[in-house]
């Protein structure tokens, strides 16, 4: 999901592989329909996060949720994981930092920030972490820009203002510290996707990734249950399970990963900031939170500087 800089061709740019060459039209639209599905159904997982907060333990909503996830994707991704299974073993560091950063860490740090802060702070922040794919490909050697670099410290700018609550002396939420982790996690997750061997297949890549993440995920939903309990299972608890499950984990990642190898991480990001709309408009309906005044103002300068980074 880094965000692409209008500069002159070099010869870096013009050797660049085939997955970072513009796509085609037709594929063009459907990437940008993919990563439209993605950020909307991902804006329902902060809307869940946030309802589940005093019910179900941040651990073991993700841990249940990957289970989900699991039985959804097996019956298509079995067979091709199998045949696979040369390549999985070869990439298997890479395949277990993805699922580290992708799947046991970014959502559990998601659920917990659920316990302390709104759904649609979560939206709002997330919406940022294209800040952070620039911030790694400077790092990566490329030029960011004037442009670009105004962009950022706008975006940031309303981050700040949100998480402060617009005083000078700000008394952080820490609701809103661990969706900044879970920022910086998506982020890496996403860049991180640009690496992903060429020749492993999608549903191969996502199921490996989901079963690599669970069981990393398992020390921690055991130590969750004996210090914490377990959750009783009602229509309130795993019906929202179920959609974070099968929807926000086997399809939106699903999409997620195509549409970035369609259009690429920068045109997809672009897409994903429509995700704080989405969360403001859903938790409002759902949830009855209201952005208020110093919501709307934090909203306008991420977006605006989000748009001022991408725009060519």
């Amino acid at each position: 999901m880094s965000l692409d800089t209008a500069r002159n061709p070099t010869d870096t740019d013009r050797t660049r592989t085939a997955t970072e060459r513009p796509a085609p039209a037709k594929g063009a639209g459907l990437g940008v329909l993919l990563a439209l599905l993605a950020t909307v159904v991902w804006s329902g997982s902060f809307v869940v996060a946030r309802a589940l907060h005093d019910t179900v333990p941040p651990v073991q909503a993700a841990f249940w949720r990957w289970i989900v996830a699991l039985l959804a994707v097996a019956p298509l991704a079995a067979r091709e994981t199998w045949r696979q299974r040369h390549l999985i073993r070869r990439h298997l560091r890479f395949l277990t930092l993805a699922s580290l950063l992708g799947i046991t860490v970014y959502n559990t740090l998601v659920n917990q920030a659920g316990t302390a802060t709104s759904a649609g702070n979560m939206g709002m922040i997330m919406a940022a972490s294209p800040v952070l794919m620039a911030v790694f490909a400077r790092l990566g050697g490329n030029r960011l820009g004037p442009r670009r670099t105004t962009g950022m410290l706008i975006a940031c700018a309303g981050v700040l203002l949100l998480v402060s609550k617009g005083s000078l002396a700000p008394d952080l939420a820490v609701g809103d510290l661990w969706v900044m982790a879970a920022a910086v996690c998506f982020a890496s997750y996403s860049a991180l996707l640009k690496r992903r061997p060429a020749e492993l297949g999608g549903l191969a890549f996502l199921f490996t990734t989901f079963v690599l993440g669970t069981l990393m995920l398992l020390p921690a939903y055991g130590i969750s249950l004996a210090v914490q309990g377990g959750f009783e299972p009602t229509a309130g608890t795993v019906g929202p399970l179920v959609y974070v499950g099968v929807l926000s984990s086997a399809v939106a990642f699903f999409a997620w990963n195509k549409a970035v190898t369609l259009i690429g991480a920068a045109r997809a990001g672009i897409v994903y900031y429509l995700q704080p709309v989405c969360v403001a408009l859903l938790s409002y309906a759902l949830l009855g939170e209201r952005l208020g005044l110093l919501g709307g103002a934090s909203m306008v300068l991420i977006l605006g500087g989000v748009a001022l980074s991408s725009a060519r």
